[in-house]
Order: C-alpha cells, then structure tokens, then sequence
C-alpha cells in the first residue's frame, strides 16, 4: 500500500496545510483570545444582534464591555479578556489578549468559567447557555437579566470556543 504525504493530502482536498511553526494557541491564553476576537467580529449574529437589543450601549458610559473567560481546572492561570465596544454600528471586539481591566463592573461586564471539557461541548454547540448555566456547567457573573434577553447571540460567543483553534492539553501560562 502507497503511503500519501500530508502535502499530497492537503492537496488533494484543495486545502493549503499550516506552516510547521503554526501551532494553536493554548484554549483561553492571550493569544487564543486574540484570535476569539477576530472570530466575533465575523459572526453577525454577535456584531448585528447585540447592537439591535442594546447588549453593547450598556457600557457605564465607558465606550466597552469586558468579558473576561477562563478554565476552572486551571487554577494557575489568569482569565483572559475580551472588550466589545459599538463601533461603525457593530458591536466589535476590539481587544482580545491578557486582562487589562483587573477590575470588572458587574451591572455591565461578564466573567465566565468552566471546564475545559464544558467549553469543548459548548464550543461544538452539544447545548447552548441557557442548559450550561441551568446544570452549572457554566459559572457566570454579571448582569444576570441582560444575558438572558441575548441568549441567541450569547450561544454564538459559546460555540467561538468550537471555532477557534486551541490546544486544550495544557494550562495557559
């Protein structure tokens, strides 16, 4: 039988293969987070929906949320941040990387965690937010009646998780 080289197979299926030195990011460090950011802003449902039901005006006059995410198992770990601002009518992710804003505001900001097989299944929309919270497979702080008017979109953020490519062996550092 007649091995095909990655290079064949890639080709064959008119996919280029990643570079060598192109490995994924660790689930949930700053650079996953950067590429998360990148992927909100593609998904219309997160950049149309959350500006139609005011998700995004609720910002205390700051001009952004913050939502910072983690995996609960990694203790050692901090949580990363995602910052959505309403920009050119969208509501866009306009920093993804390590916290910057230590303190969150919960009448306006999120903090979410789970493990990291909890965010692998909702990542690949097994079930949405509103079974993750209901079970505790999500632990989240925040304004508790805003994400509830959003599920929709707020199911969209959860399957990012799904959309990004992630290593989710170890830890971030």
């Amino acid at each position: 039988m007649r091995r095909i080289g990655m290079a064949a197979l890639f080709a064959a299926f008119g996919v280029a293969p990643l570079p060598a030195q192109a490995a994924a990011p660790v689930m949930m460090s700053a650079d996953w987070a950067k590429q998360a950011c990148t992927a909100w802003n593609k998904d219309p449902v997160l950049t149309d929906e959350l500006v139609k039901f005011g998700w995004v005006d609720n910002d205390k006059q700051r001009g952004y949320k913050v939502m910072h995410v983690f995996r609960t198992e990694c203790k050692e770990s901090r949580p990363v941040e995602l910052r959505i601002a309403k920009k050119d009518g969208k509501a866009t992710c306009v920093y993804g990387g390590a916290i910057e804003n230590a303190r969150l505001d919960d009448d306006v900001d999120y903090l979410m965690h789970a493990t990291t097989q909890r965010w692998i299944e909702m990542g690949m929309g097994d079930y949405g937010p509103m079974r993750a919270m209901m079970f505790g497979r999500l632990e989240f702080e925040g304004p508790k009646m805003e994400a509830m008017g959003n599920m929709g979109p707020f199911e969209n953020f959860l399957l990012l998780v799904g959309k990004v490519l992630a290593d989710s062996e170890p830890c971030p550092k």
